[in-house]
């Protein structure tokens, strides 16, 4: 029996990356399906519409649209009802255009589809396109078509349970200079990179990220992706707690 794939992604159901996340998924299955926002949910993290209700379009026999639904919205319905008794194995989100590095993934709806798999059951996959931003915001998708069926294909043979999800991000190089895959750590910055950022608009002002936090770990996602040309894939738990302090703190707090 094949694989049963589910597509999401953050950017909405017509964007190209979930165009090239479809064509990674059907070289690794016959039974592919997607469901995706209806427009841009960049940002969105894990959001639900909870409280208000929604609806889906049917696009096609295996597309459909969640109208102003988020990432993690379009999953849960995907898996506890379009895909019926049988949900997917893996859930792909993406191919986001631009990276999802450091801590910036506590706010990617992108990360968040693969995080909304994992949780109801199934191997959890974020793939994003790096942009060098420093020469435009232009999307090559190069790598990502290179390189995602092998990358998707590697995770999948060795997903240990339902207990991760991984994100994953391909550099900007030419595909023929990409090093390889990297298994790394996510870069935490010396505080958030999200910033104030006033607007030309009198009175007015935006969300955004100005600059990046330094210093930044060599040894993690965002340099090993700019600087070192690799693939980058980060397993990250589901069970966030840190048993460690747990521990160290049991005894010591008290009403």
């Amino acid at each position: 029996m094949s694989l049963r794939i589910l597509i999401t992604n953050d950017d909405g159901v017509d964007a190209p990356g979930i165009a090239i996340m479809a064509d990674i998924a059907h070289a690794l299955s016959d039974d592919v399906w997607i469901v995706a926002p209806d427009g841009n949910q960049s940002g969105a993290g894990h959001r639900f519409t909870l409280g208000r209700e929604m609806q889906f379009d049917r696009l096609s026999e295996r597309t459909f649209s969640v109208i102003g639904g988020s990432p993690a919205d379009c999953v849960v319905v995907g898996m506890t009802h379009i895909l019926g008794d049988r949900p997917a194995d893996v859930v792909l989100s993406g191919v986001n255009a631009g990276q999802n590095l450091g801590d910036i993934i506590n706010c990617s709806g992108t990360a968040a589809g693969a995080r909304e798999g994992a949780l109801q059951g199934a191997i959890g996959i974020a793939m994003s396109q790096g942009i060098n931003y420093e020469h435009g915001r232009d999307v090559d998708w190069a790598n990502a078509v290179r390189h995602g069926v092998a990358t998707a294909r590697s995770i999948i043979a060795v997903a240990e349970g339902r207990d991760h999800y991984y994100n994953v991000n391909f550099p900007f190089c030419p595909p023929d200079d990409t090093a390889g895959i990297a298994v790394v750590p996510h870069q935490r910055f010396s505080r958030s990179p999200f910033r104030y950022y006033p607007s030309d608009n009198e009175g007015k002002f935006f969300v955004a990220i100005p600059e990046t936090p330094m210093p930044l770990d060599p040894a993690a996602d965002f340099e090993v992706m700019r600087q070192k040309s690799y693939v980058t894939v980060t397993p990250m738990r589901l069970q966030q707690t840190d048993t460690g302090l747990v521990e160290r703190l049991q005894g010591r707090l008290s009403l």
